[in-house]
């Protein structure tokens, strides 16, 4: 036995994973690039805000529910999870949040230089049942983080999307993190 609790996220129900990024093809144009940049922490403090606000009863729920930054060669990615994929729509579209000026004052500035930076997005719209996450040995993340804990007790520690014998015979999750 390793001492470890295997933990793993409380939600079943549908979610949305966004991803989006941004390459600097030509760093010697920082005045292309680095409003590009700028724009992100602005639009992932009103998510987290709006949030906030939505949990006080303050505000509106925006449907995002986490978020996640990622640094590599290509540059940075943020993993954003979200209630569904019409509330990332939603959010993208709505003139009165940040991202709909960042992103036209974007398409204006790419006009003076086609290719000085890149930025790219995924969207997957994950169905009920479609996703899972296993934490062992660390805080929550992501999933975890967005949804809170549950103690995974199943002898089979792998991946269980679709495998319905593994939750026969399988010992109910105990909450661990709300």
């Amino acid at each position: 036995m390793s001492g470890f609790v295997h933990t793993s996220h409380t939600h079943d129900g549908e979610l949305a994973v966004f991803l989006i990024g941004m390459r600097v093809n030509h760093p010697w144009r920082p005045d292309l690039w680095g409003p590009v940049f700028a724009a992100m922490p602005g639009m992932i403090s009103e998510l987290y805000a709006a949030k906030a606000a939505a949990a006080r009863g303050d505000g509106p729920d925006l449907g995002f529910l986490e978020a996640r930054t990622l640094l590599g060669a290509g540059g940075p990615t943020l993993v954003q999870y979200w209630r569904d994929v019409e509330s990332v729509y939603a959010y993208a579209h709505d003139p009165e949040r940040r991202h709909r000026p960042a992103w036209t004052a974007f398409y204006r500035r790419s006009r003076r230089a086609t290719g000085a930076v890149g930025i790219w997005h995924e969207t997957y719209a994950v169905p009920a049942g479609g996703h899972e996450s296993l934490y062992v040995g660390m805080p929550p993340t992501g999933l975890g983080k967005a949804f809170g804990l549950t103690e995974d007790r199943s002898r089979r520690r792998h991946a269980r999307i679709g495998r319905s014998e593994v939750a026969a015979g399988s010992a109910a999750p105990e909450s661990v993190v709300s």
